[in-house]
């Protein structure tokens, strides 16, 4: 009970603690496009930016806190081409290039690095160098963080499962757009131009967290962080 009692009382210091916020915000659940924001010290630091989510909207994934929902309403799943909605951790920043001055972890994409969505692999949902893996170890499905496009070029790896609860969605980030229009498999995805700005932006010790949500989860949001500048 005291455990328990902690963990609450450290996930709420975590959360008002995030001095820097990525908010997502689409029209509805089935929405493939939506508004990105950059909010620190509850000012917005760039101009809203249009991005692309998953082909199928939105579903509730599994952050760092559970907002409310109704019975009716989408959870995200592996292979359901939908983005997932909640409070995530931003952990890293991964790329093409071999190196980069960023204040965050930095992830740099080689042919051997994979992230892992066969949810049967004890590595599922992790990012992983696959030449490091045994034969009998190696997952049935992954993603290559080197891919034949532009798309992994830069960006940012989110918190999501990070418990790595089977079928509940694995390897979401924030990455380069295919086209201006192109939805996505999961992820939320923007210009190289934008999401150069945001890397450059975001800082760990700050905190950083991703809040994507249909609009009308907007008040549960106000309540988290009221001096959001959401009006």
């Amino acid at each position: 009970m005291v455990k328990t009692f902690l963990i609450l009382i450290s996930l709420q210091i975590f959360l008002y603690s995030s001095e820097q916020i990525i908010l997502v915000v689409s029209d509805g659940f089935n929405s493939p496009r939506a508004t990105l924001s950059c909010i620190e010290g509850g000012k917005k630091v760039f101009e809203d930016i249009q991005v692309n989510i998953g082909t199928n909207g939105l579903g509730w994934g599994i952050g760092l806190t559970e907002l409310k929902q109704k019975e009716n309403e989408p959870l995200k799943y592996e292979g359901d081409k939908k983005a997932p909605i909640g409070v995530f951790t931003l952990d890293s920043i991964f790329g093409y290039e071999k190196e980069h001055n960023f204040k965050m972890p930095y992830l740099y994409a080689t042919k051997e690095l994979i992230c892992v969505d066969d949810s049967k692999s004890k590595y599922y949902n992790q990012i992983i160098n696959i030449e490091s893996l045994g034969e009998k170890e190696k997952p049935n499905s992954f993603e290559d963080m080197k891919r034949d496009d532009n798309q992994y070029a830069l960006g940012i790896v989110v918190g999501h499962n990070k418990n790595q609860i089977k079928q509940r969605g694995s390897c979401i980030f924030i990455h380069v757009q295919k086209s201006e229009n192109a939805s996505t498999a999961g992820c939320t995805a923007m210009s190289m131009q934008n999401i150069k700005k945001i890397v450059n932006w975001l800082d760990e010790s700050k905190n950083p967290i991703l809040i994507q949500v249909p609009k009308e989860k907007l008040e549960q949001i106000k309540k988290l962080y009221p001096e959001l500048p959401l009006d």
